[in-house]
């Protein structure tokens, strides 16, 4: 949509706003992600993250190419307000798969110095191809020009997790997903996305992650699994009180009819536990974003008849 098409947004409530005052769940809604690139780029981040920056055109087809070999990945732009001044470029890749992450931290003089190198090949070997991430990386969305409720709710939460923890685990991001969940915050490498989260969380969320557990008051889910088995493992873990990051690994997802599933999990023990998973629309059609052209009905995914199934 070219900037004179968009909507006028003007005095339309924040979509954020909206989706908090309708009580929206935010379980299943984490974006579909196995592999990540993360580039310090120090540019101005229009909605056209990458074809919009000042990146050479060979540089950007390489990355295009390499999100193409990496399969279900996202490249993210960070920044630091602090680093303008530096030269140096801070890099970071990896795979965010249940088991398997592997996360690796590069510093290159110039972005530039990306050109021929090969992020998808580097994943499949058994070699360093960096320095392997030993903390977590914690990506805050803040991408106003995607949506203003990242920015508006994004800020703030920046600089609580930046007074609250290691600065130099927190970064500001492009778009993340789920604009109508701002603030987002993704801690990788495991790729836990939380949303709605304000200040006032940041506590909770950096102990439970420091204690090896998910925060549930504000976890939308984990970007490995599809939305029928992140609904499934919050239903789960409700149900059975399962708060340990590791707790739970997928066993299999397979359709029950159009829009239902039934998934299984294993408990860290060995016991199986199923639940039924359906999607339903929203009753009534809202602004998924600040941007929106037309209102739509949000797709919400809900788990039931949670049991032991071993």
């Amino acid at each position: 949509m070219s900037v004179k098409s968009r909507p006028d947004v003007r005095g339309r409530a924040y979509c954020a706003a909206v989706s908090s005052g309708n009580a929206e769940p935010l379980a299943a809604t984490a974006s579909r992600i196995d592999n990540w690139l993360v580039l310090e780029y120090r540019g101005l981040w229009n909605r056209d993250v990458l074809g919009a920056s000042r990146l050479s055109a060979d540089l950007k087809a390489h990355l295009r190419e390499q999100l193409r070999l990496l399969g279900p990945s996202r490249l993210l732009f960070v920044k630091k307000p602090n680093r303008r001044a530096l030269e140096r470029r801070q890099v970071w890749f990896g795979t965010s798969t249940p088991g398997a992450e592997r996360f690796y931290h590069l510093e290159v003089d110039h972005l530039e110095d990306l050109l021929g190198f090969d992020f998808a090949a580097s994943l499949d070997t058994d070699e360093l191809p960096g320095v392997p991430l030993d903390h977590p990386l914690l990506v805050v969305c803040t991408h106003g020009k995607r949506d203003r409720c990242c920015a508006k709710n994004g800020y703030p939460l920046y600089d609580a997790l930046c007074r609250e923890t290691e600065s130099d685990w927190v970064w500001q991001s492009t778009h993340v997903g789920g604009d109508r969940f701002a603030g987002n915050v993704v801690v990788l490498p495991e790729a836990l996305y939380y949303g709605r989260a304000g200040p006032d969380d940041v506590g909770a969320l950096l102990e439970a992650h420091a204690e090896g557990r998910i925060d549930p008051e504000c976890y939308r889910g984990r970007a490995a699994y599809t939305f029928p088995v992140q609904a499934a493992e919050q239903g789960i873990r409700e149900a059975e009180r399962l708060l340990g990051i590791d707790d739970l690994a997928f066993v299999s997802c397979r359709p029950r009819g159009e829009d239902a599933w039934r998934v299984r999990f294993s408990r860290s023990d060995g016991a199986v536990f199923e639940a039924d998973v359906v999607a339903e629309l929203a009753d009534e059609p809202v602004f998924l974003t600040c941007g929106a052209a037309e209102p739509s009905r949000p797709r919400h995914f809900t788990a039931s008849a949670i049991r032991r199934a071993d």
